[in-house]
């Protein structure tokens, strides 16, 4: 039986998430994780398995943190209220200067050769997971009325998506 940790493991996911926001993966050492996370490298390996499982492991919270307001935004009655909670959100994520720069799943995309493939993967994912419930949203809302059918609802889905990047970029 192991020690006891001597961390708060959200405390330290939090500084992760940081790290990686800030950094991207690759640009994200374990040298940097480590002393922002104020652990060693064996107590960050039996927390949270390896840099690729802590990237997971922090671009989760950052959806259910920093980014929540994807999700609130899709709870909104209509399909012009959904948009522009979804921007608002991404300005005020953005423009908030307590967080790091840009968008943690645009930071993590930017730069990654072939070692970054698994967390360039979950990175896609995600971001092709919100476009699709995005999208969704949109459909339901042309399916009660709210939308027009004469808007291509995977188009301006797509629109959106592109101009939240380029406020991220």
């Amino acid at each position: 039986m192991g020690r006891p940790r001597c961390f708060c493991e959200e405390a330290a996911l939090e500084k992760a998430l940081r790290v990686f926001w800030a950094k991207g993966y690759e640009g994200a050492s374990l040298t940097d994780l480590t002393e922002a996370m104020g652990i060693n490298r064996p107590s960050l390996y039996a927390a949270f398995g390896d840099k690729e499982a802590l990237f997971c492991k922090a671009m989760a919270r950052y959806a259910d943190g920093p980014a929540a307001f994807l999700r609130r935004a899709l709870e909104e009655p209509s399909a012009r209220r959904v948009v522009k909670k979804l921007l608002r959100g991404a300005v005020k994520l953005l423009s908030d200067p307590q967080n790091p720069r840009g968008c943690m799943s645009v930071q993590a995309a930017l730069a990654s050769g072939t070692d970054a493939e698994a967390a360039k993967n979950t990175v896609v994912k995600w971001r092709k997971q919100a476009e699709t419930e995005i999208r969704n949203r949109l459909k339901r809302a042309q399916a009660e009325g709210d939308l027009t059918d004469d808007i291509d609802a995977g188009d301006l889905t797509r629109y959106v998506v592109t101009v939240q990047n380029g406020l991220s970029v």
